[in-house]
């Protein structure tokens, strides 16, 4: 998989990332700095930050800033604006991505872990805008907001109630904003990823066989999982000029899962075609 926007399509641009020292916000952030633009990568580790910096930079040949920063401590996102400013100068996007999440039925859970995960992606998120959008009004500069969501977001989901919880939050902000501070020219969209495998990831939810057993590509009617650039291209548009004109929308990117798992007889691609067959004939003509 290739990257699909021009060369230089963010040239000049500074983009933070917020949870970009892992995972998919690594992938997105690399993409960001292949196209030109610059890179702030924030989470609480720095040791694991600056590691993906250096690696960025010798991969790209970009510039990647590090900051450590806690999205559930508005002080810490104020100096991380701060650092970033005085390093790259104006910052052009946000690219809410740090979350964090438990696959657990929900009385299992303590209120405290109902907090953390609430805490990390709705307050995180909603922290992280305010402090940049205060910042951009007051200087009377444009911006870009990019929230990570999910289907569930909508549709609710079992088992993991403090994400779907939160993710409903980030769109509802994601979609207010659009409208309040589109004056601004301040734009908020969001990415509803379905799977993308990263590493160590999906065996922390799905400990040992459980991954195996419930292999998400069974559910997607492609049968297949996403590739990284898929969704860095998806971002990278996003965040580039564009797609000026798009705003308050959420894009899914799923191999069409939510839409399979939500319809009522879609489970019934399990018929094999000879009981189709008897089906058939059990109507008569």
């Amino acid at each position: 998989m290739e990257g699909m926007l021009k060369p230089d399509s963010l040239k000049g641009k500074t983009i933070i990332v917020t949870g970009g020292g892992t995972g998919l916000g690594k992938s997105m952030g690399k993409y960001f700095l292949e196209l030109g633009a610059n890179l702030v990568i924030t989470s609480r580790k720095l040791e694991v930050l600056q590691k993906t910096a250096d690696e960025l930079m010798k991969q790209t040949g970009g510039k990647v800033l590090a900051v450590s920063c806690d999205v559930r401590k508005y002080e810490e996102i104020e100096n991380m604006i701060q650092q970033t400013e005085t390093t790259f100068g104006q910052i052009h996007g946000i690219l809410n991505n740090a979350a964090g999440n438990f696959i657990s039925p929900t009385e299992r859970l303590s209120h405290r872990a109902f907090d953390i995960v609430v805490d990390i992606v709705l307050k995180g998120t909603y922290y992280t805008t305010l402090a940049a959008g205060k910042h951009w009004i007051a200087k009377k500069q444009p911006g870009t907001f990019l929230n990570i969501v999910t289907t569930y977001a909508w549709t609710g989901s079992g088992y993991v109630v403090p994400s779907a919880c939160s993710k409903a939050g980030v769109l509802a902000l994601t979609r207010s904003l659009a409208v309040e501070w589109a004056k601004y020219k301040i734009r908020s969209n969001a990415i509803a990823p379905g799977p993308f495998p990263t590493e160590g990831a999906w065996s922390r939810l799905l400990p040992g066989d459980l991954v195996k057993k419930f292999d998400p590509a069974d559910r997607i009617p492609l049968k297949r999982v996403g590739e990284h650039q898929e969704l860095a291209n998806l971002a990278a548009y996003l965040m580039s000029d564009y797609s000026a004109y798009i705003n308050g929308e959420v894009i899914t990117i799923d191999g069409g899962e939510w839409l399979r798992n939500g319809g009522e007889f879609s489970h019934l691609e399990l018929i094999p075609d000879a009981l189709w067959d008897m089906l058939e004939k059990s109507r008569g003509k």
